[in-house]
């Protein structure tokens, strides 16, 4: 019997959690076959066969194990199954998977609202969903054949937002375990907020350039680099210049030192299945902006996925997130230590500004810096958040941090 233990996943981590076995008991598996999905309090990782041989599950999924525990072992004295018991339990399960599988008919989705032609419902219950232009989900049909009678209709007039299906002043409640990464969030957000000088200061950007520039070349973009052409490059690029020309917004406190960073690893705040993770665009400032885009789709994409290695998630020197694609107006990020300033983008909205004395109507995105004020001083935080705003508003200024003709002259 080989024992499969619980790898060494970094210097702080002591224990995980099993999240799923993605192979049974009993099954026979290839070396380097991916067995199981491990969750430490900084990123999921997998476990793979050291040898081939009948797996036996030792941890149970949802266990907390420690470093070194027995997750499992091989029996790699077993004999391979036969090349035709394979095929036929393979065909035995494929016939399953067809009989259990729906119809395209019924794969297909219906639409949420449905029409009053389409709905089973009785003469009045239609007429009233006609008259009073009911959404149909939200109506819990109780007639024979999911007909919709009269009182169902009633009865979803008269509670209006209740989830259909649910009973009136139900009081369920339930108990989960926190995942270690929801621990490690909850304790980085609190120490965060208790171990800095956080103040946040806000402006707002003109988004008309930028948008204006990925309508004309968003394909031709697309066609040259494979990849979309999205606000987050333009703010990348933006952040850089101002991280160097404002270096104590790229720095951190080390006890009783500070240390400066003449380079730029971008940390990009990402929402993933199980919780917020921040991994990092290493170099920033030495990528163009197709490189800066497939970093952060391949980032997000791995994110997605619980992919992100701990090397993907280490480091980082400011932090960039983004809550306008939730809708997001304005709010205040919190820092994410031990880094001393977070931007956080927000949703570009249509809004009337005034431009040479007259109001126009312009796509308009609220800024907000949040800083440690132990070692950024205001004039410093303004002037950071201003020095964005302007090569944000002014793209041109992206490809030499200032005006391409006073950089011609050397003025």
């Amino acid at each position: 019997m080989i024992d499969i233990k619980v790898p060494t996943v970094g210097e702080s981590i002591s224990e995980v959690t099993l999240i799923k076995w993605l192979k049974k008991d009993g099954d026979y598996v290839n070396r380097d076959e991916v067995i199981a999905e491990l969750e430490s309090e900084k990123a999921t990782f997998e476990v793979n066969a050291e040898k081939a041989g009948i797996l036996k599950t030792i941890g149970k999924e949802n266990d907390t194990l420690k470093i070194g525990d027995i997750v499992a072992q091989i029996d790699e004295t077993a004999a391979k199954p036969e090349a035709k018991a394979q095929e036929a339990s393979s065909k035995v399960q494929e016939t399953s998977v067809k009989e259990q599988a729906p119809s395209p008919k019924a794969q297909e989705v219906k639409p949420v609202a449905q029409s009053v032609n389409e709905v089973k419902a009785s003469p009045v219950a239609a007429a009233i969903i006609s008259d009073k232009k009911i959404d149909t989900s939200s109506i819990t049909p109780s007639g024979s054949n999911g007909r919709i009678l009269k009182h169902d209709v009633i009865d979803a007039l008269t509670n209006p937002g209740r989830t259909p299906g649910k009973p009136l002043f139900g009081r369920d409640a339930r108990k989960e375990k926190m995942s270690n990464l929801r621990k490690t969030v909850s304790r980085r957000l609190v120490e965060a907020k208790n171990t800095t000088a956080m103040l946040t200061t806000f402006n707002e950007v003109d988004m008309s350039s930028i948008m204006g520039l990925r309508t004309k070349y968003k394909d031709k973009f697309k066609e040259k680099h494979g990849v979309n052409l999205g606000f987050m490059s333009f703010f990348t690029k933006a952040v850089c210049y101002a991280l160097q020309e404002w270096p104590a917004v790229n720095a951190y406190i080390d006890g009783d030192e500070i240390i400066y960073h003449d380079y730029c690893d971008i940390s990009i705040a990402v929402s993933a299945p199980k919780g917020l993770v921040v991994p990092v665009i290493r170099n920033a400032e030495s990528l163009s902006m197709a490189e800066i885009e497939k970093t952060v789709v391949a980032l997000a994409t791995k994110a997605r996925d619980n992919k992100l290695s701990m090397e993907e998630m280490q480091g980082g020197t400011f932090t960039i997130t983004n809550g306008g694609v939730f809708g997001s107006l304005m709010s205040t990020p919190i820092i994410n230590i031990p880094q001393s300033a977070i931007l956080g983008m927000h949703k570009i909205e249509d809004r009337a500004v005034v431009v040479n004395g007259q109001i126009v109507i312009r796509p308009m995105m609220y800024l907000a810096v949040s800083y440690d004020h132990r070692i950024i001083d205001g004039r410093e935080s303004v002037s950071f958040l201003v020095r964005v705003k302007e090569l944000l508003e002014n793209p041109d200024l992206l490809l030499f941090g200032k005006d391409p003709v006073k950089a011609l002259l050397e003025l």
